[in-house]
């Protein structure tokens, strides 16, 4: 059976800084036709920073959509043409003042493919060395440490809501069990 559906027209309706926005016409992969409203976004990347006490690194900041403070790992979105590897490397450093000697990434997150084509790419760092956090202009950031395993717990108990950070937490948990990434104990 055919899946793919075909796009006949996009029809942009918001430009903006962040995200595009469209309505475009177009065909179910039996022909009939129907309508897809779409967020167009440059991508992101979330890194799960791991220090040699087997803490990760997170950041709570507020999020306006929800109106609320959230516990995440360090992210942010790409820029147009940014690899995502240097992005991310960028991030661990403005947001928490840490680089790191070891990353690996860990796949890639579709936060909203109903309707939004956002990928977050996902890395694990670990041997981290203190340097200076430098966020962006307007971004106001208190950094924490938590052990792996109580962010595991934290995730499961349903206490850290961010997507992207609860995939991050589930699978550098697992790599490490794995032994395929570093860190401490």
């Amino acid at each position: 059976m055919e899946l793919f559906e075909k796009t006949i027209e996009k029809n942009y309706v918001y430009e903006g800084k962040i995200i595009n926005v469209r309505k475009d016409k177009a065909a179910h992969p039996d022909g009939t036709p129907c309508t897809r409203e779409v967020v167009e976004h440059n991508g992101g990347v979330c890194v799960a920073p791991l220090t040699d006490n087997d803490e990760l690194i997170f950041v709570r900041q507020f999020r306006y959509p929800y109106g609320e403070v959230v516990l995440e790992l360090p992210a942010g979105k790409l820029e147009k043409g940014e690899p995502d590897y240097d992005a991310g490397m960028r991030e661990l450093e403005e947001e928490t003042g840490h680089v790191a000697s070891e990353y690996h990434k860990l796949g890639v997150f579709y936060p909203t493919p109903g309707y939004c084509g956002e990928i977050i790419h996902l890395y694990a760092a670990w041997n981290l060395r203190e340097t200076q956090m430098n966020p962006d202009e307007g971004e106001f950031l208190e950094v924490e440490k938590i052990p792996l395993e109580k962010a595991v717990d934290m995730v499961m108990n349903g206490e850290i809501p961010d997507g992207k950070t609860q995939v991050l937490i589930l699978r550098v948990s697992e790599m490490k069990r794995r032994g395929i990434i570093g860190g401490g104990k």
